[in-house]
């Protein structure tokens, strides 16, 4: 009869808590969640119903009645009815500034059709007549035909004496009109930069409006209007609202340029809203590596920006990206065997020269960065993986947690070497599909046999190497539960494919889930702190309106995020 009348009691309380808003205050007494499916990512105790939370802390995971068991009279009581509770997701490849600053411009991401994607532009024209240049981004290549790159005369058909300046979506292509061509002293005498592309009509030198690559790109970029601090923070605050839509909660921004003149550069930002206390992010900045410049002043400047912050609680600065080749789509990934399509024995480019590469990346390592690549080709993956491995030898081994990012296209034997150099493998799953860009733009360029290679991550994971993952947004969807569904099915999430990419690649879901918590955490030194739901860590934590578990796979992203917590604090959604 006690236990009877306990229940009774417990369930009369929470019937009174349940109508009453919460209100969360900076340093909440207890928090306590209860009548939750809480999957803790803690192999020790993986399922629990009930979490107290204490000062932003976790101190109990458990069942409800010992959950019950820390009530006081300030305590704060909700039960979550049966939702299912996560760590905050860890996205450890995404632009959070540059992809904010680009939705907040022309914001081309997520329009099919290249009738679609002119309408848009126009109608970003019509918007802003008063702009002195039209910027924005985020086209797709698979809006054109494989043989019909985007062409400058579709812009100046749209705005012929304003320049306009519009980026890929995958960063690395800029489409431009006449104009801006003209104010960049871009002509058919200008040659192709070091490690860049100027794309010429047939059987003419003269530009037809395309840029691939960084050099290339900031040959027009350079002329643009420098962004104004209040733009980058504001981009910010756009990206961090949406990222807590979603429930992420740590991020590891893959490019941090140091000079002022793009959207990379938001180490500013960041540090106002820390100032501010409205960041609400565990961020780690990955400084961008200038290809083909002298390793000294660079180094010099990592380590003097690294030391001038070092204090900070939610921003590190301790990675360094290196982008080591292109993308498959505009030939420029750099390839071990020619491209299959082409008859002039195109392998793309490396970004960095080996010899170069072994040299910078020993020396970064021995300063303790992490080294974080851009590598899309077999080539560029097998000279990144061969820089780690020299540097290694050189320096010792030590908890270094490099990664290779994207790691499109293997060669078999490569495929070990993330459990043999201890790397971390950065796949952004959410390009594991059989889309456009891989049947048009891929199969054709690299051949049946090196298309069995494609984003590999069952493969890799099944080595026993340590599995992250990033969505690379703006290039896609930030949702990780996109990510998610499309690393447990190998199909598009919203239905738009039907073939899975590649035979067994598919991983299980507590894995996937792994990749996007923990794993996450683990790559931006944080698993002690967050990652996992267990005592004494942060609660960074998540509520979904459905158990992941319980649904079939091909709902993975119609859940929703009901509420996101930092630190214990609300700060997105309700309960």
């Amino acid at each position: 009869m006690k236990n009877i009348h306990s229940y009774t009691l417990i369930t009369l309380i929470l019937s009174i808590l349940i109508a009453i808003p919460i209100a969360y205050t900076k340093n909440p007494s207890n928090l306590i969640l209860i009548n939750a499916k809480i999957y803790t990512v803690n192999d020790q105790q993986p399922w629990a119903e009930a979490v107290v939370i204490k000062e932003g802390n976790i101190i109990f995971v458990g069942n409800d009645h010992d959950a019950l068991q820390y009530e006081d009279s300030n305590s704060q009581i909700k039960d979550l009815q049966g939702k299912m509770l996560l760590p905050g997701f860890h996205d450890i490849h995404v632009h959070p500034v540059h992809g904010g600053v680009t939705y907040l411009q022309c914001n081309l991401s997520e329009i099919r059709g290249l009738e679609n994607l002119l309408i848009k532009i126009q109608s970003c024209a019509d918007n802003n007549p008063n702009s002195e240049w039209l910027l924005g981004g985020g086209w797709a290549v698979d809006n054109f035909a494989a043989d019909a790159l985007p062409d400058k005369k579709l812009l100046d058909q749209i705005m012929p004496n304003k320049p306009v300046s519009l980026k890929s979506s995958d960063g690395h292509s800029l489409w431009v009109n006449s104009k801006a061509l003209e104010i960049s002293n871009i002509s058919a005498q200008t040659k192709d930069p070091v490690n860049g592309k100027i794309e010429r009509y047939n059987q003419s030198n003269e530009p037809s409006g395309l840029l691939h690559e960084d050099s290339a790109m900031m040959l027009v970029m350079q002329h643009q209007p420098e962004l104004s601090e209040k733009e980058l923070i504001e981009g910010l605050r756009f990206a961090r609202n949406l990222f807590h839509s979603y429930g992420i909660t740590g991020v590891q921004d893959a490019i941090l340029k140091l000079e002022p003149g793009d959207p990379y550069y938001g180490l500013n930002a960041y540090k106002y809203l820390e100032s501010n206390n409205e960041l609400n992010l565990h961020v780690v900045t990955a400084m961008f590596w200038k290809n083909g410049q002298p390793l000294e002043p660079q180094l010099r400047n990592f380590i003097h920006v690294k030391n001038q912050h070092k204090e900070s609680e939610l921003i590190h600065i301790s990675a360094i990206k290196i982008w080591q080749d292109g993308v498959i789509e505009t030939y420029t990934a750099a390839m071990i065997e020619p491209y299959s399509d082409r008859e002039d024995n195109v392998r793309g480019e490396l970004q960095n020269a080996p010899k170069d590469l072994n040299y910078a990346v020993a020396a970064l390592d021995a300063e303790g960065f992490q080294i974080h690549f851009h590598a899309i080709g077999d080539r560029a993956i097998n000279v990144a993986f061969n820089s780690l491995e020299n540097a290694r030898n050189i320096n010792g081994i030590r908890d270094s947690r490099h990664h290779i990012s994207h790691i499109q296209v293997f060669q078999e034997e490569d495929i070990n070497r993330f459990v043999e150099l201890d790397v971390v493998a950065n796949f952004q799953p959410l390009w594991a599909i059989r889309d456009e860009y891989i049947t048009e733009h891929t199969y054709s360029k690299i051949g049946t046999q090196r298309s069995q290679w494609l984003y590999p991550i069952g493969s890799v994971h099944r080595t026993g190497a340590k599995i992250g993952f990033g969505s690379d947004w703006y290039v896609t969807s930030v949702n990780p539960l996109d990510g998610i569904e499309a690393a447990v099915t190998r199909l598009e999430p919203n239905g738009l494919t039907n073939i899975p990419l590649g035979k067994n690649e598919e991983i299980d879901l507590a894995t996937a889930i792994k990749a996007y918590t923990i794993n996450g955490a683990f790559v931006n030194f944080l698993e002690h702190k967050v990652g996992s739901i267990e005592p004494g860590k942060q609660a960074d934590l998540i509520v979904l309106d459905n158990n992941l578990f319980d649904i079939p796979s091909s709902q993975i992203n119609e859940t929703k995020v009901l509420a996101t917590f930092f630190n214990g604090l609300l700060v997105h959604g309700k309960l």
